[in-house]
C-alpha cells in the first residue's frame, strides 16, 4: 500500500527504544550521589515516560529520604549530565522496529518522533542507535507549544515533519500519547511492552500489537 502523504509519528521512550535501563542507572547514580540505595529496575520502570523529576522522587521516597524541592533545579542539571554520558550503554531498540521503519520508508510515508522527552536528548540516543537520519522531525515537548496529552504537540510535529496530522498515524505506548491522538483526530496505534501501569488494551487506542512486525499491517488497516 503506498504512503505518500502519510505521516506515522511514534513515541520514542518504550516504544521505540527500550531506554528504562539507563535512565534507572542514572537515578541510581544519583541516588548513590546522595548516600542512598538504588532502587530495582522492575519497581521504577513504569515511571519513565513521567520524567527525572518522578523517578527521583521515588527513588528517595523508596529510600525512606526526604526529596526536597528546592534542590530540584540542581538535581535535574545533574541527572540530565549523568544521563547523557550514558544515554546508550544499555538502550536498545526493540526488536522489529528497524524492519518497520524500513517498510514504511519503502512506501514514501513521512517518519516522525513525537516525544515527551527534551528534543536534544531524543537526537543525541537516536543518533547513539543510529536511527537519527530516518525521520524528517524529531520533536521533544520543549519544541511544540503544548506537550502530549496535548493535541497541538502531534499536529506541530506533523507540520515539522513536511506534513499534516489528517493524514497520519501515532504510535505510543501511555495514555498521553492515546490522548493526544484522540484529541487531535488521529488514529492510534498501542504497544503493549512500553511504559504504562495502565494495561495497553485498556488505554482506548484503535488497535494494539506485541511486535513491531504487526505494525504494518495495523497502519494499513487503520487508513483503509
Amino acid at each position: 500500500m503506498p504512503l505518500s502523504g502519510v505521516t506515522i509519528a511514534f513515541d520514542l521512550d518504550g516504544t521505540l527504544v527500550e531506554t528504562a535501563p539507563d535512565l534507572i542507572g542514572t537515578l541510581n547514580a544519583m541516588l548513590a550521589e546522595e548516600g542512598l540505595p538504588p532502587v530495582p529496575l522492575a519497581s521504577a520502570r513504569h515511571l519513565v515516560g513521567n520524567g527525572a523529576k518522578a523517578m527521583m522522587e521515588h527513588g528517595f521516597r523508596e529510600a525512606g529520604a526526604l526529596f526536597d524541592p528546592t534542590h530540584t533545579p540542581r538535581r535535574m542539571d545533574r541527572f540530565i549530565e549523568v544521563y547523557l554520558a550514558r544515554i546508550a550503554d544499555e538502550s536498545h531498540v526493540y526488536e522489529g522496529v528497524v524492519e518497520a521503519l524500513d517498510h514504511f520508508a519503502g512506501r514514501n510515508a513521512r517518519l516522525a518522533v513525537a516525544t515527551n522527552k527534551r528534543t536534544d536528548l531524543s537526537v543525541a540516543l537516536l543518533a547513539k542507535l543510529g536511527l537519527q537520519d530516518r525521520f524528517a522531525a524529531i520533536v521533544g515537548a520543549d519544541a511544540v507549544s503544548a506537550r502530549k496529552p496535548d493535541p497541538a504537540h502531534l499536529i506541530e510535529t506533523a507540520r515539522l515533519a513536511g506534513g499534516d496530522h489528517r493524514r497520519m498515524v501515532m504510535v505510543g505506548d501511555s495514555a498521553n500519547d492515546v490522548r493526544s491522538a484522540r484529541a487531535a483526530g488521529i488514529p492510534v496505534v498501542a504497544v503493549t511492552f512500553g511504559y504504562t501501569e495502565v494495561p495497553a488494551a485498556e488505554l482506548g487506542a484503535d488497535l494494539v500489537i506485541d511486535h513491531f512486525r504487526d505494525l504494518p499491517g495495523a497502519v494499513e488497516t487503520l487508513l483503509r
